[in-house]
């Protein structure tokens, strides 16, 4: 899990952020043992040794502690995307095969943290926050330098959406992507998270299929296709 930097140098700053950061990682465990609903302040206040009243002057709520969490779990997965993408061989379509493999790694290792990434964990929770949105928006960069990197999707890849694309590419700042290659990312990001949510809700498993040749047979097809 990343470490929270968002504080000072010190003593009490320090003190801070290693109290933020033991109560995020009583939240995982919580999260993983049970789900969202298994979180509780109160709970993570006890274990801790602190009273309640104490911890709220960490985390304001609820909400806010699942927010740092998030913003967490974005920053974690796209170091593991940059990584596999920076660090591999040259070949773009190789380079592409291993940011394929970190996901799919990363949500297998981590899927209670996948699982607050794609949908709200509570009822009322805004998952679309901005902050929320700015904290995806490293991956999203990552995927899309990938698939740049490749031969060029035809302009009609975007089909209808390519204005749509665009407005999307000037508000996040994705300047010089082309519609194109955000439409065909979009779309491979689409299918990945698919295949990765059956996986960590055991669908394929049930079936006694071996998804990983669905992953490469995925990167393959959608090369051929640009």
């Amino acid at each position: 899990m990343a470490a929270d930097t968002r504080s000072g140098t010190g003593p009490r700053d320090r003190f801070r952020a290693q109290v933020r950061q033991e109560v995020k990682t009583a939240a995982l465990r919580q999260l993983a043992e049970g789900g969202p609903e298994a979180l509780s302040l109160n709970a993570i206040a006890k274990q801790l040794g602190m009273t309640g009243p104490a911890l709220y002057r960490y985390f304001a709520n609820r909400d806010s502690l699942l927010t740092d969490l998030v913003v967490d779990a974005y920053g974690d997965l796209a170091s593991a995307l940059a990584r596999a993408a920076g660090t591999g061989p040259a070949d773009p379509a190789e380079r592409l095969t291993g940011l394929v493999h970190a996901y799919r790694a990363w949500a297998l290792a981590e899927p209670h943290r996948y699982r607050l990434l794609f949908r709200a964990p509570l009822q009322g929770y805004d998952a679309q926050a901005a902050d929320l949105v700015d904290a995806s928006l490293p991956a999203m960069r990552v995927l899309l330098d990938t698939v740049s990197a490749l031969a060029e999707p035809k302009p009609e890849a975007a089909g209808g959406t390519a204005a749509q694309f665009v407005q999307w590419r000037e508000r996040h700042g994705f300047q010089g992507v082309a519609e194109a290659v955000a439409a065909r990312s979009t779309l491979l990001w689409a299918h990945l998270h698919g295949m990765v949510a059956l996986e960590i809700e055991g669908n394929f498993a049930s079936m006694g299929i071996d998804p990983s040749y669905l992953y490469e047979a995925e990167v393959t097809d959608f090369v051929r296709s640009l």
